[in-house]
């Protein structure tokens, strides 16, 4: 069976490429988003012409969700199987750096260009080549395969959250994302808004008789009242460098970003409000909500030694399904147990294709393989593509690469679908 779809993958190749081109021509670029309804009926139509059910809604208007099972012959007793990707692209910027057409796949030196070939429409056209190839050589499968084409994953708009929250759900899944087709677990992120707002607005003139200048009046700008918040995240950020580690990641990769910040009103008053936009890292065996209480802690802490901070409580608002639409995002992180039989499987099957032994670790970057995770379903990262390709000028994926990867997906799904719970 393996040497079958190897020679069938290379027979092929054109009609993978063709499949890539027709993904990459739909211009999905998130933000602004909104713009993923043509792309998904292609994949449905592609899913049912498969004899896959299919389902499809709006996460958002105009950004649909499909979700495509091919039931097994088994399902009860046989391994059921997600593969999960996002059909949305990063922003392009300035087009005129780019040297080849940006949404028209070009082909060059053994590499296919184009604006989301490697992040992340290579895995999603190979995961549909190989669904129809199994097809095509009579494959049965006795577990259920199932394929989530999402929305939302480069603006944090939780496409693959919706999926959870409608309850679909298997033994295993891969998150097919870029992982230059190393076996890859993640940290999480969070992002979140830190206000000091005060309880009276002052005139510029009244900052002559505030506190800070002699005077008796309980009034403080929101906005020097912020540096010390950012102080104290400093030193939080700093006491996790030294208390906290993971293997796979470099020391002080639990990072806290002050990355927006904005306030005061008008330049003849004293600030009476300002917000600080953060980024938070955190690792693999930490939750988002733990982190957002470590941090609320800490803070809560130093504004008690701040007599206006005591009186004005610093307020949080951490998350979101959206960066677009509510300025908020949740990556949640994945611990992955690298003796699960789904990943020991899928280990051999990249050894077999590939000829080298699996890498096995965690990535640098974060995808939506963590809401899997949180929902209980047993998840890894393993997809086609380089990490510094993602949102890169000249965006390319090696076709050689997709080839292989096409072929160890068709052996995993065979493999894993057919082998009993």
């Amino acid at each position: 069976m393996e040497n079958l779809i190897s020679n069938l993958v290379d027979e092929r190749q054109e009609e993978l490429l063709q499949l890539l081109a027709d993904l990459v021509r739909f211009p999905t670029v998130s933000p602004p988003a909104r713009n993923t309804a043509g792309v998904q009926q292609y994949i449905r139509e592609y899913l049912k012409r498969e004899k896959f059910e299919t389902s499809s809604w709006d996460v958002f208007p105009g950004d649909p969700n499909v979700v495509g099972i091919k039931r097994g012959t088994n399902g009860t007793r046989y391994n059921s199987l997600i593969i999960n990707g996002h059909i949305d692209v990063a922003e392009v910027g300035d087009e005129t750096e780019w040297t080849v057409p940006v949404f028209e796949l070009t082909e060059k030196d053994g590499f296919a260009y184009g604006r989301g070939t490697s992040d992340m429409k290579g895995a999603v056209a190979a995961t549909l080549l190989a669904i129809k190839l199994l097809n095509e050589l009579d494959v049965e499968l006795k577990g259920d395969l199932q394929i989530q084409a999402v929305i939302g994953e480069e603006a944090g708009e939780a496409g693959t959250l919706s999926c959870m929250e409608k309850g679909y759900t298997a033994d295993f899944a891969l998150v097919v994302d870029g992982s230059d087709r190393q076996i890859h677990g993640q940290g999480g992120v969070i992002t979140g808004w830190i206000t000091v707002k005060s309880k009276e607005v002052f005139h510029d003139a009244m900052r002559m008789s505030m506190l800070n200048a002699g005077g008796n009046v309980k009034g403080a700008s929101a906005i020097e009242k912020m540096m010390k918040v950012i102080a104290g995240l400093q030193d939080l950020e700093r006491h996790w460098a030294v208390t906290k580690q993971y293997p796979g990641f470099a020391p002080g990769t639990n990072t806290i970003n002050p990355a927006v910040i904005e306030g005061g009103r008008h330049a003849a008053f004293v600030a009476d409000e300002c917000r600080l936009w953060i980024t938070v890292h955190f690792y693999p065996n930490e939750t988002y909500q733990s982190v957002v209480n470590e941090i609320e802690e800490h803070l809560n802490h130093v504004a008690k030694a701040d007599p206006w901070l005591r009186d004005n409580p610093i307020h949080y608002k951490w998350g979101g399904k959206s960066m677009i639409e509510e300025r908020g995002e949740i990556f949640p992180a994945l611990e992955m147990n690298k003796d699960h039989v789904g990943v020991q499987l899928l280990a051999h099957c990249h050894e077999q294709t590939e000829k080298s032994p699996a890498t096995i670790g965690m990535s640098k970057t974060v995808t939506d393989a963590g809401w899997l995770g949180e929902a209980g379903i047993p998840t890894v990262i393993y997809g086609p593509g380089k990490l510094e390709e993602a949102h890169s000028v000249d965006e390319k994926i090696n076709i050689e690469e997709l080839l292989t990867f096409t072929k160890t997906l068709m052996v995993f799904i065979n493999r894993w679908c057919n082998s009993e719970k």
